[in-house]
């Protein structure tokens, strides 16, 4: 994204860690709901980090992926036995502390709505409080969700040797469900490597050793493209490359040229060595200095060469502008876990949303009605259960800042009409949330006009609410009342409870306070809860609904105690305070950043058709929510894209639906260090820059981009023998966005180690690279899903890569991965290709230019003539040729490049019109000594120098359109010049034609030649040899 801060980001991220503690394993008691048992176990995490595993005393060891853990809890957070029998068990007296101290909950899952919990009760309170902050830890780290290649290798050969077999021996059956895509294939790497390789044997753990299984894999997935690869950089018969030849890959292949080169400087050769003391296995050649094929192997599977920079993955955006200058994950209808109309709703789900990192979540308040009264969430007039309220506070409350710590936003929908039941939410949210909750303005952020939002830092720890907000009215004016009232009424569809005029008002002042200022809008909804289909923002518009509300308020009267309970809950409403959008003119008059409005998907998508630059503007200050429309009952998601393009920055969609559309929306928050928040780029924030999502040329201030990938090979990429595919996808503005643009043919029944040898899909204008993502993903050839990866274009990495798969659930597969080719690099309009190359390579484009003079001397030249223009030229050589004044052109400032002088080519014009002997094509000065000018000039160019000679440079610029005017001139001369002269030779020589016919017609008449007539036939071929030559100069 468009928004780090300058400098080179000191990264932050630490690499996976495992305390000694984990890794030497603890004692604890297993127990299920299900079951009455209590299994004694102890607990064990790899020295890598990969899995948590158990083994009881029977040596049957089970394990669980801990990047597929979500959450770990202890103390008041875990589960506790139902049964009696089962808690009684676990009730040891001999153990100190509350049972609930002891407990660890291990939630896990491959999306957020189906979690599984392990449960173990440590013997220590510290040692269950340590594994549950330590495993958390661990699975939250970054780099499990984006491991290197050779990790994922490294991670499916830890797995094999943990599932052991009661001897303590690898079973054979367990490589060949690892690898069940071809078993043929596995046995024949099995006998390749002396192991076993009948299903019901097993192999000694020392038998298989990393060495081993790095030969096994070589011989189940040969990879030749690596071969091939490897010869074209530059080893070709030789059996190595040296340190020179890999910093030289290094530095043109994989680094991205986008980079500022002060800033990130290309590697030295010191520093390529020690990559190649890495990953070279012979020490002999690496210190020779020298890296084989299979060491240059492990460095393109190695951290150091991912796709993704570890800097993008960590928090390095800006965190100190205004809230409304972020993207910020946002959730719709949270609770729910399936559809819109039937399911369950779930407590769970708003942890599980919160650890995702989403910072908006939404709170569906309905009234309870039991006797009780306890307010519940859920979605209205649907089949949909109810949750309770105060258990959503209280997850909310445990998982609020556990993955990220910068502000959490709480959308109400309020449909409670019990000021009772209000008044108890209102003291939920200031008991539950304590100091957390935000219920005054920050002293440097009144809510005032053109006051901006305060930043998500300043902002930390903090929980927002967005709720209808009650406003007092005072013994003003009329315009402050209505000012006033303004703020009164939100997008949300609840009751209509408008606010009523204090004690002792006139009729005067009651009328005027249920009168809506501009932008605000009463509507009548009986009391109940929301239909299907109705919207937060769409208020009706029915002038009858109006009066009716207006009416009913009036005829309540003060009920005290109503007025209390909606006091309260509107007194937690500080920043995000909801109005129902009127117009963006209006918003701008107000300029309220405070204020914010919610939009359906069908309304939002009218707005930016209709008024794409007024949305922009408007985003720029205040926020927008954009949410579901309400036929989307399976919870379906609209494409987040179109509203990120309009810097919208609560987009809400449905979590419990992991499409297309949650991917992409997954993808965009995995970045920044899955904080939530996500820094919009600069034209989107600045108030003097203005942005058109629908535009199709290149952006103020952003270089486009050209992006290139080849998908090269897969690996692994299915557990059955089938042909695969691969589709390249590319998401962003309007015109960058391409649909299935690319799809490679189906390989034949191979998916362990498919190549394709096709051409690179060329994306040659991505004109916002900060908002375009691609998305590749691989199916079988059936159309099945196999998996996908989707990759920010400003995060992508040039050269060659390994490119790790995610499920349709988003979670990283192990074995799965693609081999790509990726080139990206600054757009260059074609008109100035020529330029930027000769820029680039001024001693190539030099050699060029030679070799373009000498061809076509050698087509121009004529029959007799080469001797006499090889004289002329050897003449002229002191003088000035003409041709090293058209050659050396300067650049144009307009263009965007530097005023540098380069060799540059002849216009046609020149080569088509200019008169001048063949020998003059032929270069009148040495070829070293143009390099040498071009090579000085050069180096005398620095930017420190250009600089400071601003006057050179409008000088320059004043020289270069003179020369061009000139040189318009002199053609226009030279033409006229030509066609003149060559008019003249034509009247001359048709002249001297009829005049020598007519002798000779004499001549034959006076029956023979006659001697005296030779001389002068002999003058006239002399004179027409003279006129031939006059006119080829």
């Amino acid at each position: 994204m468009a928004g780090a801060q300058p400098g080179v980001h000191a990264l932050q991220l630490k690499p996976v860690s495992v305390p000694e503690s984990l890794r030497k394993g603890n004692k604890f008691m297993k127990w299920d709901d299900d079951s009455t048992t209590v299994t004694p176990v102890t607990l064990t995490v790899d020295p890598k980090g990969y899995f948590l595993y158990w083994t009881d005393q029977n040596k049957d060891t089970d394990l669980l992926d801990i990047a597929y853990i979500k959450d770990a809890r202890n103390g008041k957070y875990t589960k506790t036995p139902k049964e009696a029998k089962l808690r009684e068990l676990l009730d040891v007296s001999t153990l100190a502390g509350k049972m609930e101290n002891r407990m660890l909950t291990v939630a896990s899952g491959p999306d957020m709505v189906n979690i599984t919990y392990l449960n173990f009760m440590a013997f220590q309170e510290e040692t269950a409080k340590e594994w549950a902050e330590e495993l958390f830890s661990l699975a939250s780290n970054l780099f499990v969700q984006n491991m290197s290649r050779e990790a994922c290798l490294e991670k499916a050969y830890t797995r094999l040797k943990l599932q052991l077999n009661p001897e303590g021996r690898i079973p054979v059956k367990n490589i060949f469900r690892m690898f069940s895509a071809d078993r043929k294939r596995v046995e024949t790497a099995l006998e390749n490597c002396n192991l076993p390789s009948g299903r019901s044997d097993s192999i000694p753990q020392e038998d298989f050793t990393p060495e081993v299984y790095t030969l096994f894999l070589s011989n189940i997935c040969p990879r030749s493209e690596l071969d091939h690869i490897f010869s074209d950089v530059g080893a070709k018969s030789r059996p190595y490359l040296s340190v020179e030849q890999m910093t030289e890959f290094i530095n043109n292949k994989q680094r991205d040229p986008r980079l500022n080169e002060i800033l990130y400087p290309p590697l030295k050769p010191e520093q390529v060595q020690q990559l190649v003391d890495k990953y070279e296995a012979n020490t002999s050649l690496a210190q020779k200095g020298q890296i084989s094929v299979e060491g240059f192997a492990r460095y393109l599977n190695g951290e150091e060469n991912s796709i993704i920079p570890p800097e993008k993955l960590d928090q390095s955006e800006d965190m100190t502008l205004p809230l409304s200058h972020y993207f910020i994950n946002s959730s719709h209808n949270t609770y729910l876990t399936a559809g819109q109309l039937a399911g369950n709703s779930s407590v769970e789900m708003y942890k599980q949303v919160l650890l995702s990192g989403c910072r908006c979540i939404e709170l569906d308040c309905w009234k309870g009605r039991t006797t009780e009264e306890e307010p519940v969430i859920t979605h209205g007039f649907t089949m949909t259960t109810e949750i309770s309220f105060k258990e959503v506070i209280e997850a909310i409350a445990e998982c609020a800042f556990k993955t990220s710590p910068f502000p959490v936003i709480l959308s109400f929908e309020n449909h409670v009409d019990s000021p009772k039941q209000q008044a108890k939410m209102a003291e939920y949210c200031r008991s539950i949330f304590g100091d957390a909750l935000l219920t005054e303005p920050l002293e440097k952020y009144p809510l005032e006009s053109g006051v901006p939002l305060p930043s998500p830092m300043e902002l930390m720890g903090k929980i927002l609410v967005k709720n209808k907000k009650k406003h007092h009215k005072t013994h003003g004016s009329k315009k402050k009342l209505s000012e006033q009232v303004s703020n009164t009424y939100s997008d949300s569809s609840s009751v209509c409870e408008p606010s009523s005029p204090s004690a002792g008002s006139t009729k005067e002042e009651m009328a005027d306070s249920s009168q809506p200022a501009e932008g605000a809008e009463l509507s009548l909804r009986p009391q109940g809860r929301k239909s299907i289909g109705e919207v937060e923002a769409e208020s009706d518009d029915d002038d009858d609904d109006d009066d009716d509300c207006k009416k009913g308020s009036m005829d309540e009267g003060t009920a005290g105690s109503e007025a209390s309970a909606t006091e309260e809950m509107s007194n937690l409403v500080t920043y995000i305070q909801p109005v129902k959008f009127n117009s963006f003119e209006g918003s701008k008059k107000i300029n309220r950043s405070f204020q914010m409005s919610s939009f359906v998907e069908t309304k939002a998508l009218e707005q930016l058709t209709k008024s794409p630059v007024e949305f922009v503007e408007y985003n720029k200050l205040q926020l927008s929510r954009i949410y579901p429309k309400g036929t989307r009952v399976d919870s379906s998601n609209y494409n987040p894209q179109l509203f990120w393009n309009a810097g919208c920055q609560l987009v809400a969609l449905n979590f419990q639906t992991i499409d297309l559309s949650m991917q992409l929306n997954l993808g965009m928050y995995e970045y920044n260090g899955k904080c939530g928040y996500r820094l919009k780029p600069e034209f989107m924030r600045r108030p003097d820059k203005h942005f058109d999502p629908f535009t199709e040329s290149t952006v103020d201030g952003i270089v486009a981009n050209t992006l290139s990938v080849k998908i090269i090979s897969g690996q692994f990429l299915s557990d059955k023998k089938v042909g695969t595919y691969v589709e390249i996808d590319m998401f962003g503005l309007p015109v960058d966005t391409k649909r299935k643009a690319f799809k490679t043919k189906t390989s034949q029944g191979n998916a362990i180690n498919p190549v394709w040898e096709e051409e690179a899909i060329v994306f040659k204008k991505v004109v916002l690279p900060t908002l375009a993502s691609l998305r590749i993903a691989v199916f079988e050839e059936g159309g099945k899903f196999i998996g996908h990866r989707i990759i920010p274009v400003s995060a992508i990495r040039p050269g060659y890569h390994y490119i790790n798969l995610r499920n349709e659930k988003n979670q990283a597969l192990t074995m799965p991965a693609l081999f790509v080719y990726v080139e990206v690099k600054d757009y260059v309009p074609d008109t100035f290709a020529d330029v930027i190359e000769a820029l680039s390579n001024p001693i190539r484009y030099v050699n060029l230019m030679e070799q373009r003079a000498n061809q076509l001397a050698a087509l121009t030249l004529e029959e007799g003539g080469e001797e006499e223009g090889d004289k002329e030229v050897e003449a002229g050589s002191d003088a000035p040729s003409e041709s090293k004044v058209d050659q050396r052109v300067a650049l144009p400032a307009e263009n965007g490049l530097s005023h540098t002088p380069i060799i540059a080519p002849k216009p046609p014009s020149m080569v088509g019109h200019q008169p001048q002997s063949a020998g003059s094509l032929k270069p009148s000065v040495k070829t070293e000594d143009i390099i040498q000018s071009v090579l000085t000039e050069l180096e005398a160019q620095t930017v420190e120098e250009l600089k400071q000679q601003k006057g050179f440079v409008r000088e320059q610029r004043k020289q270069y359109k003179e020369m061009k005017e000139l040189v318009r001139k002199h053609h226009r001369k030279t033409s006229e010049l030509i066609k003149e002269h060559t008019a003249r030779v034509s009247e001359l020589q048709s002249q001297h034609q009829r005049r020598r016919s007519t002798l000779q017609k004499s001549h034959k008449r006076d029956a023979g030649p006659s001697t005296l007539c030779q001389p002068w036939i002999r003058s006239c071929v002399s004179w027409n040899k003279s006129a031939a030559r006059s006119w080829q100069n």
